[in-house]
């Protein structure tokens, strides 16, 4: 935190004035931010908790606390708002939080009620409610000041502990290697996930730039699944952001939105996507309309980014070059990361220092230092003819022309490959879809080939539990659902 903290320190002295965070109500110049981040952090000592959990939207609030907490010495518990209440219980309990932060109408609220609620106290500054329990303390690796959950591809996904050190490496190392200087940063993903975090605020603040941490509801999601595209793009035209971070489908909206006539701001400069495999026709097409995107990877046990694809090494269809603060190796044909690696899980001491985390992707580093991914280790698929068969693979190549907004490919154990799809117009027919999987087929070996396919009955979606917040598919839970259609083809 100290490299953090004395750029704030020095922005507060060097430029008081000058505008740090923009909310949707108030801006906070750097003198500001810096006495209000005292000032909350004091706050937070006296009330002496070892961890807080925070559930919040983004808001510059959630900075000053993120922030505040370091500076006090408290481990922050971010908690996703895109967590079920089973995986918020879980993770309040794992992690032994004895406060929470919250606004005092969302939907925490009720949860907080099954633990023994000891006080309220409020944070009037910024209109948070510090919910204080009563919890046994838990393990943690020392030095952990942030807790960052898994993307809850599991129902009880585990607490990732992290130094304050760890997270500004790879902030100044996201700097290093994109080399924009002091950037004007619009965040788009929920700050309670770990790239946002790092990549949204930390490294921005760290440049000297701006945070421009606006509400959901002001990037067009209203919290009930739905999203306005025109109130995204309305957003993005009026702050001129120097950066973005996007997963994948909000690349392809935003691609969507310029073939209709929408112009990028010139302003723009790096644009990041990440979170699951993009397909490099989309990342071509983008770039040729004048988006400057850029394909990246990480993992939490990594402090987030890992390798990245910059305006100086870019190779569309890899993850790009690694940053400098870690090295990768690949064992068996499985990701090896060394440098950097977190302090280990909640309660899991056999676990804690270890030099290298095994990925458990599947990838190779090519002649030019790029790193490429084909799938996960776990999710290989082995044909009952003995071949083996990335299922992400294939479904990149199904996902190319963007006709389908989702396909989850299956075909473990079985003689042919399937596919469970939903397709981003809701007028699609099916000839359409079965004359682009012929198409695809074309490009694949025979022993891949889609032999037969599904409409899926809705798209799947993080609140029922068959996706990742990160746009990666939940198969066990999906096949779950799903079995008796998958079974039916053979």
């Amino acid at each position: 935190m100290t490299v953090l903290w004395n750029k704030i320190q020095f922005f507060a002295d060097d430029k008081p004035n000058a505008v740090a965070i923009i909310g949707d109500h108030h801006h906070y110049r750097w003198s500001e931010l810096h006495s209000v981040v005292l000032n909350i952090a004091q706050q937070l000592k006296a009330s002496d908790h070892q961890v807080i959990a925070l559930y919040a939207d983004n808001s510059p609030a959630w900075v000053i606390i993120d922030l505040a907490c370091y500076l006090a010495e408290i481990t922050l518990l971010p908690l996703p708002a895109f967590f079920s209440q089973q995986q918020l219980a879980h993770a309040i309990k794992q992690a032994g939080v004895s406060a929470v932060l919250h606004q005092s109408n969302n939907s925490i609220t009720g949860l907080l009620k099954l633990f023994s609620v000891r006080e309220n106290l409020n944070i009037a500054s910024l209109d948070l409610m510090l919910t204080v329990i009563e919890q046994a303390a838990a393990s943690l690796p020392e030095n952990t000041a942030k807790i960052t959950f898994t993307s809850g591809s599991t129902g009880q996904p585990k607490g990732v502990c992290l130094s304050a050190q760890q997270q500004t490496v790879v902030a100044e190392s996201l700097l290093s290697a994109i080399e924009l200087g002091a950037t004007k940063h619009l965040s788009m993903l929920p700050f309670s996930t770990l790239l946002e975090n790092i990549g949204g605020i930390y490294a921005p603040l760290i440049s000297g730039g701006t945070v421009i941490a606006v509400s959901p509801s002001s990037l067009g999601f209203n919290g009930n699944s739905s999203f306005d595209l025109q109130t995204l793009l309305t957003t993005i035209t009026y702050y001129q952001p120097d950066s973005m971070i996007l997963l994948a489908e909000l690349l392809m909206a935003l691609v969507n939105a310029i073939l209709q006539g929408w112009q990028p701001p010139e302003s723009l400069k790096f644009i990041a996507v990440g979170g699951s495999k993009v397909s490099p026709q989309l990342l071509q097409q983008a770039y040729e309309l004048g988006l400057p995107v850029y394909e990246g990877y990480g993992l939490s046990e990594c402090g987030s980014v890992v390798s990245l694809n910059t305006p100086k090494n870019n190779k569309i269809g890899s993850i790009g070059k690694r940053l400098d603060h870690v090295k990768i190796t690949t064992i068996d044909n499985e990701i090896i990361v060394t440098g950097n690696t977190f302090l280990g899980y909640i309660d899991d001491p056999d676990n804690w220092l270890k030099p290298t985390v095994n990925t458990g992707d599947l990838g190779f580093v090519d002649e030019q230092g790029f790193l490429h991914i084909n799938g996960r280790k776990k999710n290989l698929l082995i044909s009952s003819f003995g071949r083996n068969i990335n299922p992400e693979w294939l479904e990149s190549e199904l996902l190319s022309n963007g006709l389908l907004q989702q396909a989850i490919v299956f075909g473990d154990a079985k003689p042919f490959c399937i596919t469970l799809v939903w397709p981003r117009d809701k007028n699609t027919t099916d000839s359409d879809i079965q004359s682009w999987i012929d198409h695809t087929n074309l490009s694949l070996p025979s022993y891949a080939h889609i032999n037969d396919w599904s409409r899926l009955s809705e798209s799947l979606s993080v609140e029922a539990g068959l996706m990742t917040s990160n746009g990666r598919p939940v198969r066990d839970k999906i096949y779950q659902h799903y079995q008796t259609t998958i079974e039916q083809f053979y």
